[in-house]
């Protein structure tokens, strides 16, 4: 995503159906709308199970490589960079999710640093994942047979960053077209590895070098990673040879080739890998971003100084014959411009050969910028395509992080560019304007922070709070919504809503790329206007590093308890005018970003209640969990002294939740990362559920478990019948299965979902309706927000 590093882990034509949903909603009989209902009702129904859909927002994340196949029509695949992949359905136009049946303890491998299909067999694709170089764990090769539909996969030897600097780089991944079980990759900090295996087993090409860095090190590398190898090319025509590839290309970072004591950027082999040459080249310390071979077998390779994501110039595009380079497009850094080079596609041979170039770092529309520059005669001439020309949406952004750009082997007149945002797409590049479209549908990446549901008879169905997009205010389910503080967060950290009066609603988050953000603001007309807070929490500094450990609770109109990240809650009664400190306890360091939970009770607006889980569970040792309650809408708390003996653990804050019931007044449920514990009388006494278990795995009980037992919850409106007054919904694991589940009966009784094709890879926050019984949100791994209907 265009974002900071999350550690939460960015469009809706088709259905993802946990129980055999259609595939899509014009699909759908009549009774769909009344189904899912409006934001403000919908019908009585307790399903007996679950089907799960996007909301919708559409795009929004960093799409970091598209994937064509080279000679079946219409194959093609998207990677992001923490938000899963997706594969191309011609259908609907839109996008099919292929990795959401990654499970909770997969959330580390749900970007892909690289894609490679066999061009042997459409069928067959490849994902190398990992989030992070510099995070200790190794990747893992994703192979599926039948276009990702299903998948195994095999632990690597190496590491991966999919979501680190330079992470459109490559492709890395290369399957060689004359004996498709030989695959290499190219890694950011272990060098060139080779699996003859069709990926089952990899060893180092040491022949290139047996550089490895320690991995001690790679966290105090610049970015915390290596450019390392950047790409592989095979050199030949012929497909299916049944003998490998013998003339390859790869091309060396210069971070790493410094590192590792080579002497170029640029190697080759011409006996398939046993031995490597460097390759001069007219320019060195440049990064590779990307280098293709065009039918006549000449290679075109960009070079930019910067590694990305939106890399900087000076840059060069050369052409090269295997002898001679030339020169045909360079962008030289001046004082008001430093235009660097990331995409790269090539189309056809000899002097009519397409060339398709993405302009990195190059941000808005004005007259003369370059964004995807075109030549049809091999580089001797250019011209712009998509700046000035016609884009719908026309207000969303298309530059900056033009970082993949490909044309369409099939038809090169379609030509695709990623950006910070997603995909745009043309079909009529050969026109002298051509037109753009947004290519988002399904196509769903967000990071959500938080999600907050308001009561039945408001004019709108969700709260989202989200990284890089701010937050805002979901009016309908299926339509991207148009309303919140945009402009005001980059990320968007909480929202609640007055219960008395929703048009209320105020919101927190923190700047980033905003200038002068509020860090909170309020809106009186269900979030179609707003207003910044007129003075900021004593301890909400307007900077990049606030963390996303923040909640805000509100009381009534104009009133509320603000809890910032790492801070002690404040009030104010005035619409953010003034702010006071309530008498909750100041937080201390942990070693990583704690906040207090605050909620307002929905039958009594003077209670409010504060959840602090503890921070981190090292922090067992030194503290506890702790519980507090207000009786004056939050200007005083008093601590409960049965929260902790009722078993109440340490957590961290994304580990931990609460959640109050809106139809009974001090009816209180927390999930304490193990458990559930339930009070009924505002938080004076508890009891702790026998119902959740956390898995350790292989990590010792006095530590951390591999998967929390509990770790979200929400209640919503129960179906006609039930025997609780809201149904309760959780995340967590129940009789050893990991998922999502519902109790219409107070906790008495549980049932999942989810299943296991619709995990996400993790599921970090729920919100449930409170006028559609059995609708419930929750927020994936990268992957948006989901609903159940």
């Amino acid at each position: 995503m265009k974002k900071q590093t999350l550690a939460l882990a960015c469009a809706v034509a088709g259905l993802v159906a946990a129980c055999g949903g259609s595939s899509s909603p014009s699909s759908q009989s009549p009774s769909f709308a009344a189904m899912i209902g409006s934001a403000s009702g919908g019908a009585d129904v307790a399903a007996t199970g679950a089907r799960w859909q996007s909301v919708k927002y559409g795009g929004s994340g960093y799409v970091t490589g598209l994937i064509f196949h080279p000679t079946s029509p219409d194959v093609l695949y998207a990677r992001t960079d923490m938000g899963g992949v997706y594969r191309r359905d011609t259908a609907t136009s839109g996008w099919t999710p292929i990795t959401d049946g990654f499970g909770v303890r997969e959330e580390f491998y749900n970007g892909a640093e690289s894609v490679a299909l066999d061009p042997t067999d459409d069928k067959r694709v490849y994902l190398v994942t990992g989030m992070y170089d510099w995070s200790g764990q190794n990747a893992r090769l994703y192979i599926s047979t039948n276009r990702g539909d299903s998948w195994t996969h095999v632990d690597l030897p190496f590491r991966a960053g999919s979501n680190d600097p330079g992470r459109a780089i490559g492709e890395r991944l290369m399957v060689d077209p004359n004996q498709p079980s030989v695959l290499y990759y190219g890694s950011r900090t272990s060098g060139l590895w080779k699996s003859a295996d069709y990926g089952q087993t990899w060893s180092q090409v040491t022949s290139l070098t047996s550089f490895q860095y320690p991995g001690d090190q790679i966290g105090s590398l610049p970015g915390r990673t290596s450019g390392g190898i950047e790409s592989v090319l095979f050199d030949t025509s012929t497909t299916g040879a049944g003998t490998a590839t013998q003339t390859i290309y790869t091309a060396v970072a210069p971070d790493y080739a410094a590192a590792a004591g080579l002497n170029a950027n640029l190697y080759k082999s011409t006996d398939g890998g046993a031995t490597w040459t460097g390759v001069s080249t007219p320019v060195t310390g440049y990064y590779i971003p990307h280098m293709v071979r065009a039918k006549d077998g000449i290679i075109y390779v960009a070079f930019t100084k910067d590694m990305g994501p939106g890399a900087g110039g000076p840059a060069r595009l050369y052409k090269f014959d295997g002898t001679n380079w030339t020169l045909l497009k360079s962008y030289d850094t001046e004082q008001w411009v430093n235009f660097g080079m990331g995409g790269l596609s090539v189309s056809g041979s000899g002097p009519t050969t397409r060339i398709a170039l993405g302009v990195s770092n190059s941000w808005g529309n004005w007259q003369g910028q370059p964004v995807v520059q075109v030549s049809d005669d091999a580089g001797l001439t250019w011209r712009e395509i998509a700046s000035m020309t016609p884009h719908t949406p026309s207000d969303v952004d298309f530059s900056g992080w033009v970082d993949d750009v490909e044309i369409d082997p099939n038809n090169p007149d379609h030509i695709l560019h990623v950006f910070g945002g997603g995909i745009w797409e043309t079909k009529t590049a050969s026109a002298a304007t051509p037109t753009w479209n947004l290519d988002v549908t399904n196509l769903e990446e967000t990071a959500t922070i938080s999600l907050a549901t308001p009561p039945k008879g408001a004019s709108y169905a969700l709260l989202r709070s989200s990284g890089d997009i701010g937050t805002h205010v979901q009016t309908e389910v299926l339509k991207k919504p148009t309303r919140g503080p945009i402009g005001y967060f980059s990320n968007g950290h909480a929202a609640d809503t007055a219960w008395s009066n929703p048009a209320y609603i105020a919101a927190v988050g923190t700047g980033g790329w905003v200038q002068n953000n509020p860090r909170g603001a309020y809106s009186t007309d269900s979030g179609v206007t707003w207003t910044p807070f007129a003075s900021k929490h004593p301890d909400a500094a307007s900077n990049d590093h606030q963390g996303g450990e923040e909640t805000i609770a509100v009381t009534a109109p104009g009133k509320a308890v603000w809890a910032p990240s790492g801070a002690r809650p404040a009030y104010t009664t005035d619409n953010g005018a003034t702010w006071t400190y309530t008498n909750l306890p100041d937080l201390s360091a942990v070693g990583i970003g704690r906040g207090y939970r605050v909620v307002a009770d929905r039958k009594n607006p003077n209670k409010v209640y504060a959840f602090n889980s503890g921070g981190a569970w090292w922090n067992q040792w030194a503290d506890t969990s702790h519980f507090w309650y207000s009786n004056d809408g939050g200007h005083t708390f008093t601590e409960s002294t049965t929260f902790v003996s009722a078993g109440a653990r340490v957590a961290a804050f994304y580990q931990s939740s609460i959640a109050v019931n809106p139809n009974a007044e001090g009816d209180i449920w927390v999930v304490d990362g193990f458990s559930i514990l339930h009070s009924t009388d505002s938080g004076a006494t508890w009891t702790r559920l026998d119902v959740t278990a956390p898995d350790w795995g292989t990590n010792e009980t006095w530590s951390y478990p591999q998967v929390y037992g509990a770790t979200s919850i929400a209640l919503g409106k129960a179906p006609a019948g039930a025997t609780y007054s809201s149904s309760i919904y959780i995340v967590g694991i129940i009789n050893n299965v990991w998922g999502v589940y519902r109790s219409d009966d107070g906790a008495r009784t549980w049932r999942r979902i989810n299943d296991d094709k619709h995990q996400y890879a993790g599921i970090s926050n729920l919100a449930a309706d409170q006028a559609v019984p059995g609708r419930v949100y929750a927020a994936g791994a990268g992957r948006g927000v989901f609903f159940t209907y």
